[in-house]
């Protein structure tokens, strides 16, 4: 069998497990995350020198490309099942976490880069960026349901929402990173920086995706009512939203996640009550994750394939500090003075997951400029998101499951 059939087959077998996978591992009260990674830890183990290499370093393009993907599917998903309407009080839970836990996470992590593991200054803000972005990808067990499902609590919101907003947010420490490493710290790098990758890409990605979504729901949920010929009446409308909105925000260089996850929430509030959004989500969440079962095959491959190789003690230290420690205890910060009760605070702040998102800044960073200590840089990502897999994969349903019922006594 060629090496393209063998990952056809591959292909093929992983999805069609998607479909039975995660309801099994939900009844043994575990992620189907950590079942995947283990499967394909297990078929390179057997296999390593008839499948394709997994590791990211192999072919950097095709990692961003694949990563990239899924994660801008993920955001549409998340942000058409986003129920509740924006308003600063509304959204003051994750906007605590963007605007304080994320931006002290990055710092801690800067810190801990250049002081514990002695990095120079561009690998440690690229690490910090890298590790700061909660994932949308794998985080459905403890993210909200379908759109109009009953129960949505505030650490579901909180985290889903987070996982949406910082994804993009996250972005512009990233090519802080990629401007040290090629420019060096200077008033003229810097204000640049400032203007055009923080300012400018950010405010260019809410616009854009803001009309995208209002155009989309105009032509869905008006036109469609007028003209009953024009109903849609299929799912994948969601998929051509997220590539229309990626390709127009990323030709405007405005950050195209940010553009995505606002096009899907406006979509999403554009006849609220309307069935079709639930077709809308269902399509994006299969399409996600039938390539998160090939993604995650790969990801075990990586880990049983050298990835880790270069990670010391020091390193792995560092990924479950920020895991266990700097996560929990910035979030929580955060919430300091917030309404919400102690026990939904502890599990915001806890459910941090990192997953796919922080691969494709890895990956993107790379492909734009050579920084210092690549490999330990992938390694260090890569333990860092076993961490979470393993931790939080074996936790989300037990800990939520008791949350909700909690709010239902």
């Amino acid at each position: 069998m060629s090496q393209y059939l063998l990952l056809m087959l591959i292909a093929g077998l992983a999805s069609i497990g998607m479909a039975f996978i995660p309801s099994l591992a939900r009844k043994v009260r575990m992620s189907y995350s950590i079942v995947y990674v283990a499967i394909g830890a297990l078929l390179y183990l057997i296999w390593p020198k008839i499948l394709p290499s997994p590791l990211p370093q192999k072919d950097n393009a095709l990692v961003v490309h694949l990563t990239e993907l899924i994660v801008i599917i993920s955001l549409m998903g998340t942000g058409i099942k986003i129920d509740r309407s924006f308003s600063f009080r509304k959204w003051s839970t994750p906007l605590r976490l963007i605007l304080i836990a994320m931006v002290l996470s990055i710092v801690i992590s800067a810190l801990l880069g250049i002081f514990v593991l002695g990095m120079s200054v561009a690998a440690a803000l690229l690490l910090a960026a890298v590790l700061a972005p909660t994932d949308p990808v794998l985080a459905a067990d403890v993210q909200v349901g379908p759109p109009n499902e009953r129960g949505k609590s505030e650490p579901r919101f909180a985290l889903t929402s987070e996982a949406g907003l910082n994804d993009g947010l996250a972005f512009p420490f990233t090519w802080l990173a990629i401007v040290v490493a090629s420019e060096g710290i200077t008033t003229s790098s810097i204000w640049h920086w400032a203007w055009f990758y923080v300012v400018y890409k950010i405010a260019a990605g809410l616009i854009i995706g803001w009309l995208c979504g209002k155009l989309v729901g105009y032509l869905v949920f008006s036109i469609s009512e007028k003209y009953r010929l024009l109903k849609p009446s299929d799912g994948f409308l969601a998929i051509s939203l997220t590539l229309v909105t990626y390709a127009t925000a990323e030709s405007l260089h405005a950050y195209g996640f940010i553009a995505v996850f606002i096009a899907g929430l406006t979509l999403r509030h554009y006849e609220k009550t309307h069935d079709y959004h639930r077709q809308l989500h269902s399509f994006t969440d299969q399409m996600e994750r039938m390539l998160l079962a090939v993604l995650l095959i790969f990801f075990g491959g990586a880990l049983v394939g050298g990835i880790l190789a270069p990670l010391t003690f020091k390193m792995a230290m560092v990924s479950l500090a920020f895991v266990v420690l700097v996560r929990p205890v910035t979030t929580y910060l955060s919430l300091l003075g917030n309404s919400t009760p102690l026990k939904e605070k502890l599990a915001i702040s806890f459910f941090g997951i990192r997953g796919m998102g922080s691969i494709y800044y890895l990956a993107f960073a790379f492909g734009e400029v050579k920084f210092d200590q690549q490999e330990e840089l992938w390694a260090i990502a890569a333990f860092t998101i076993l961490i979470s897999i393993v931790l939080h994969g074996m936790s989300a349903t037990p800990v939520m499951g008791k949350l909700n019922s909690n709010r239902d006594k």
